[in-house]
């Protein structure tokens, strides 16, 4: 599903929820910067799934038409076909990067993180048979799929053979700060590998050669 076609069933959906919406409330959702929201509107108004009804001068409503609502069906299932599609190859891309550090069934997996991408490690790792010994994340999250969430700070305290960083989000960056803590490099498990590394920074003896 390109992006255009997520936009479109992005507007429809809100349309759909509220049919007070402003283009500016419309402009807060994802992906949907201001200045395009009044194109997208256009073209949905041209092609016949929304219409504008004035109720005052300075105020229109969006509201959906049948032919629009027959089409955001269309896009949700479309959508869906596509999120599944991407949940799959997501789930078997894990599943080969795991398999070497899971060979052992006394394999001791940490996870670094709380969101969708945790969620997608955790039920790959179900699927090899292990369950986390420690999640770690420095929101405010209590529990991860019934296993209490650790603070970074006590991340030294746990014993894994691998930490994988379950985020596509500065991923280089966390995985240079856990090593500053002393986490071993071959020890970190990123999703998307980085063009580099982390290693530790060099010491005066290891700068010397």
């Amino acid at each position: 599903m390109n992006i255009e076609t997520r936009r479109n069933l992005q507007a429809l959906d809100a349309i759909a929820a509220d049919d007070h919406i402003t283009q500016r409330t419309l402009a807060s959702k994802p992906d949907i910067a201001l200045g395009l929201v009044n194109l997208y509107l256009k073209r949905l108004v041209r092609k016949g799934y929304i219409k504008c009804v004035n109720v005052h001068s300075n105020r229109v409503r969006y509201l959906l038409t049948a032919k629009g609502i027959t089409q955001k069906t269309r896009l949700t299932y479309e959508f869906m076909e596509y999120s599944l599609r991407v949940f799959r190859e997501g789930r078997n891309h894990l599943k080969l990067m795991l398999a070497p550090y899971v060979a052992r069934e006394d394999s001791r997996m940490a996870i670094f993180g709380t969101g969708e991408a945790a969620e997608l490690v955790y039920l790959c790792l179900r699927e090899l048979g292990l369950e986390p010994v420690a999640v770690f994340d420095s929101g405010a999250a209590a529990a991860f799929f019934q296993v209490a969430v650790r603070p970074p700070a006590e991340i030294m305290s746990i014993d894994f053979d691998a930490l994988i960083l379950a985020t596509f989000s500065d991923a280089a960056a966390l995985a240079a700060n856990l090593v500053q803590l002393g986490i071993p490099p071959e020890k970190i498990i990123m999703l998307r590998e980085p063009l580099a590394r982390p290693t530790r920074p060099a010491t005066a003896s290891t700068r010397r050669g």
